[in-house]
Parts: C-alpha cells; sequence; structure tokens
C-alpha cells in the first residue's frame, strides 16, 4: 500500500492580531480523502505532535465543503488528527510522498522548521514528489537543492497570490507574502484567477494556489506515486 505523509502546522496565533490561525480545514479534508479513496495509507505530522490547532475561519459555513463535514463526521479521521505524530520522529524512507496542507499557521512555524526542511529536501533527494497549496508553498523558502541554490529557483510554481492575501485582509499581518517569497527566491511564479483552482507541476514538486486547488494537487500527486 502506498503511504502519504501530510504536514500540518503547530503554529496557533495571528501574528500580533490576538485572532487564532491554524491549518486550513478544507486543505487537510480534500486531500485527505482523495488520498484514502484511492486505497493509500494517510500519516498525519506537524511539528509539536497532538492536536494542531485549525484556523477557525476554515470552519464557518461559507468555506465548509462536503468534505469538510465528512471529516468533522469521522471519528476515525479526527482521532488521528488530535494524535499527529511529531515531525522529528519522522522518517522519509517510510512514505512515498508529503503533501503539505496551508492555513496561515505554517508561514510562521514550518517555513522556519528545520526538520520540515531537511525532510522535504529528503524526500526530493530520494526522487520522491513533494506537494503544497495555499501557504503551504511559502514552507520552501528556506529549502535549498543538493547545490546549495534555493529548491524554487528557476521552477514553475505557484501559491497564495498577493491579491488573495489582500482579500483577506492579512497582508500587514503575516510574516511575508507567499508570491512575493517565491518570486524573491527565483521561482517561475504564475497563478489563475483568485480564489479558483489552479495546480502546476515541475519535475517532482507539485504547487496549488489555494484552498480550492487542494484537491486538484493531491489527485495529480496521486498520479506521481501510482
Amino acid at each position: 500500500m502506498k503511504k502519504v505523509l501530510m504536514v500540518l502546522t503547530s503554529h496557533d496565533t495571528l501574528g500580533n492580531t490576538g485572532r487564532k490561525t491554524g491549518f486550513w480545514l478544507e486543505e487537510l479534508a480534500a486531500p485527505y480523502y482523495t488520498f484514502r479513496d484511492a486505497g493509500v495509507e494517510v500519516v498525519l505530522a506537524s511539528p509539536l505532535g497532538g492536536q494542531p490547532p485549525l484556523d477557525p475561519k476554515s470552519n464557518e459555513p461559507s468555506f465548509q465543503t462536503e468534505q469538510t463535514h465528512r471529516f468533522e463526521a469521522d471519528a476515525a479521521a479526527t482521532a488521528q488528527l488530535a494524535a499527529t505524530v511529531r515531525l522529528d520522529s519522522v522518517n522519509q524512507a517510510d512514505f512515498d510522498t508529503v503533501f503539505y496542507p496551508g492555513g496561515h499557521g505554517p508561514l510562521w512555524d514550518l517555513a522556519e522548521d528545520r526538520n520540515s526542511i531537511a525532510l522535504i529536501e529528503s524526500f526530493l533527494a530520494a526522487n520522491k514528489p513533494v506537494a503544497l497549496v495555499c501557504h503551504a508553498p511559502g514552507v520552501l523558502r528556506h529549502v535549498k537543492t543538493p547545490a546549495g541554490r534555493p529548491l524554487v529557483e528557476g521552477k514553475q510554481v505557484t501559491g497564495f497570490t498577493n491579491t488573495e492575501e489582500e482579500g483577506v485582509g492579512l497582508t500587514n499581518v503575516v510574516p511575508f507574502l507567499v508570491e512575493d517569497e517565491l518570486v524573491a527566491k527565483g521561482g517561475v511564479y504564475s497563478k489563475g484567477p483568485d480564489w479558483g483552482s489552479y495546480v502546476v507541476r515541475d519535475g517532482l514538486l507539485i504547487t496549488g494556489q489555494n484552498p480550492a486547488s487542494s484537491a486538484e494537487a493531491a489527485a495529480l500527486l496521486l498520479t506521481q506515486i501510482a
């Protein structure tokens, strides 16, 4: 059986706003069932282990989907989420691929997490695909090639757009803007319409623009490990 690692944030504070953040529910639920329904085993991990913080906004009625409802009603899935494994205990050799859901949390912790950086580098070194959606492509900011260059340099990538960040009113709250950071690191950044599904693959690297892109990114990732 194929096995996918999904890496979630452990960060729950939205800058200095006093509001909570975390992972975005649709970006976990849609890929989770894309993988599970294809017979792929899913392991959930986070920097601190245990229950990762859910961005409360992602569970408001306007952002709920068929898959988020399915996840919340799935006792096995919610139990798995409550007991994520610690990221520093994970070995790339145990998995076929890795998927990073977004939400704003990863910009604070996973983007700077040396275990995450080393993990992504080890998956790519083992010729295994890596997928990241929405804000999660920002966690590539310190990931390097074996030659020591930024991983995204010269690669086709996408991620949460500056205009989408503006749309949610957090341009001046986030530690960096995903679009700007990917461009600054030499990525060949492209995007679709705000809030529409848009996914890019360049070799082993798959990136999706926003929550709506998460199911498509997961489906594309499945084709790479079939």
